[in-house]
């Protein structure tokens, strides 16, 4: 699989996501049919069982499930929550994050695996959901990625399918989501889109996601570089540039409880986000004519992250 970074700024041609998946279908008696479910762990070994315990009924096909643990030194609970499941363990003591840690997992899949489906071990899937994002996605050979709704435990709807964000919407946001939630970025940033039919967006969740193998090969996987948060948005626009699109489907449903490897560590977690921010900036508006830019988004995302942190 190529690295994000061997990619990157090359100006070689190209071969289309049709032809890829063409050549795919050549090349494997069936890539289209087995499921590679790849999820990571940091202390998630509670959690995780319900996951297990959902995913037999939310597809037919057949499944290889892998759990990254990323836990340095390893993590004992979640080798006794795995016992009697066919999940598999890959251990990366490092910890290499979210994305580093999804690319270990994908990297120890067949070849023939047509399908990779991100998940965070805090997820429940919902009686067919995966087997109806295979289904959509193999309407289109274009199709990249799918993204199901996400709805927290009370019911309410995750906005997990939106447009890449542009610098102005985002420094809107990021300025004003706190202290003023009615401010028209932030609105337009959550609650511009519908959730009630398929659509495409700009990137979807990393929470819950389903690639397909030849287009996350295609684009190098998840940019490890951001150890957490930003992996989505950066993977949901470097299939947009390579032709695939990011495919929201509505029909297909899932739960999250949401933050549940982060809780404790909120402090870090402040400072994790905003370091991928400041990568996305630097990746999305390279070049010397954005410096003056970069420096006055870096210099603000400092600010924010030193206001943020105090007040925990």
């Amino acid at each position: 699989m190529l690295r994000n970074s061997e990619i990157s700024g090359s100006s070689e041609s190209v071969v289309t996501p049709s032809e890829l998946v063409s050549m795919e279908c050549v090349s494997s008696p069936s890539p289209a049919t087995s499921i590679g479910i790849v999820t990571v762990s940091f202390r998630s070994s509670d959690a995780i069982r319900n996951l297990l315990a959902s995913i037999p009924g939310s597809t037919s096909h057949p499944v290889d499930i892998v759990v990254v643990d990323n836990v340095p030194g390893g993590d004992k609970e979640l080798v006794e929550a795995l016992v009697g499941s066919t999940a598999r363990i890959v251990h990366r003591p490092d910890n290499p994050g979210y994305g580093g840690g999804i690319n270990a997992g994908v990297a120890s899949l067949n070849p023939d695996i047509g399908w990779i489906f991100v998940v965070n071990p805090d997820v429940t899937l919902d009686s067919g959901s995966l087997d109806e994002l295979v289904r959509v996605g193999h309407r289109e050979p274009t199709i990249g990625a799918l993204g199901p709704r996400i709805r927290d435990p009370k019911g309410t709807v995750y906005p997990s399918a939106r447009a890449i964000p542009s610098l102005r919407l985002g420094v809107g946001h990021a300025l004003l989501g706190d202290l003023a939630p009615a401010n028209p970025w932030t609105r337009h940033y959550h609650q511009s889109a519908d959730y009630a039919v398929e659509r495409d967006a700009g990137w979807l969740s990393g929470a819950c996601i389903l690639v397909r193998r030849t287009a996350f090969d295609a684009v190098g996987g998840f940019d490890d570089g951001f150890f957490m948060y930003f992996e989505d948005v950066d993977l949901g626009f470097r299939l947009g540039l390579g032709g695939w699109r990011n495919v929201f489907v509505p029909s297909a449903t899932v739960e999250h409880e949401g933050g549940h490897s982060t809780r404790q560590h909120s402090t870090s977690m402040i400072a994790a986000h905003h370091a991928s921010a400041r990568r996305w900036v630097g990746k999305r508006y390279s070049g010397i004519v954005w410096w003056p830019v970069r420096l006055i988004v870096m210099v603000g995302l400092r600010i924010r992250e030193s206001a943020k942190t105090r007040q925990r």
